[in-house]
């Protein structure tokens, strides 16, 4: 496959880095190392596919170019719009073209993250009572300093839409009846620490996302009827451990089952993998998850600013 990297950041110098050899070209409009400026400067029989990095503002209009001439998008997470009839735009040109519209959320491909989601499809567990997750990182300054990034819900769409997603990714078509518990702005202009919650059928769900954690770090703990599940850390902040407990009734000290990993961060390598089987055929796109990060992410950031 024959990829473009369009954004040449951070993230876009990972995903080339992992493209190796099928990257034929790279698009920023201000970075000197892009070999061009504009992405329709790019002569379109030169390329299959576009590796969309770039801030959100202008996400839709690469991505409506690329898709209607027929060009499989992998686009950094989250898709956020000023409308859902852009989502809908999207969907009908990738269905129209055959080209995948895949979002990245590569915490998916996290070697722990899918031994939780087959622990949990298993039964083993039995009734899932209550999942919480914290995930945070230490770039409270970094996010202040950029115009692009310290502004709206902060920290929510950034982080929240990880958790997010996480959740859907091992139990499904869960509610969208999350509520903000607390909203705070300690350092930065927009929340730099979140949490949210979802009260309703079982599980019941509790996601903290912080800017704030000097220590990048993440957490999860699910709570069952047969036992409880964890998780400690990813493998790119690691050592990173998964222990899985088997109740004892009436009481008692529980068996328990302990993997923990050192190695390198698997999920860019994996992911890449997965995007490049579903544009020979072997998958669709994945723009109604994003539909619905896009009306649960908008609910809880406009209750975030309209509190502000």
């Amino acid at each position: 496959m024959r990829a473009l990297v369009v954004g040449l950041g951070i993230q876009g110098h990972k995903r080339r880095r992992v493209a190796g050899a099928d990257c034929v070209g790279t698009v920023d409009p201000f970075h000197d190392e892009a070999g061009f400026r504009t992405l329709e400067s790019v002569p379109l029989d030169n390329y299959d596919a576009a590796l969309v990095c770039t801030p959100d503002e202008p996400k839709f209009e690469l991505l409506k170019y690329l898709l209607g001439n027929g060009k499989h998008v992998l686009v950094e997470k989250p898709l956020w719009f000023s409308g859902e009839a852009e989502m809908d735009v999207l969907a009908g040109l990738s269905a129209s073209s055959g080209a995948v519209c895949y979002t990245a959320y590569n915490h998916r491909f996290e070697p722990h993250f899918v031994r939780m989601r087959e622990l949990i499809s298993s039964g083993t567990l039995g009734q899932i009572y209550r999942c919480r997750m914290f995930y945070g990182n230490g770039t409270a300054r970094l996010v202040r300093d950029s115009a692009w990034r310290d502004m709206g819900a902060g920290v929510l769409p950034d982080l929240g839409s990880h958790l997010l997603d996480t959740a859907r990714f091992w139990f499904g078509d869960i509610a969208d009846d999350f509520r903000i518990v607390s909203a705070d702005s300690f350092e930065n202009a927009a929340p730099d620490h979140v949490v949210i919650a979802s009260d309703g059928a079982c599980p019941r769900i509790e996601l903290e996302m912080s800017l704030l954690s000097w220590r990048n770090h993440f957490t999860c703990d699910v709570f069952a009827e047969h036992g409880t599940a964890h998780i400690e850390s990813l493998c790119k902040w690691g050592p990173s451990r998964f222990v899985h407990r088997r109740r004892v009734l009436p009481s008692g000290r529980p068996p328990e089952e302990a993997v923990t990993l050192v190695q390198d961060d698997p999920t860019w390598e994996a992911e890449y993998a997965h995007f490049k089987a579903l544009c020979s055929g072997e998958g669709v796109s994945n723009l109604e998850n994003d539909r619905w990060l896009y009306r649960s992410l908008g609910r809880l950031s406009s209750e975030i600013q309209g509190a502000t």
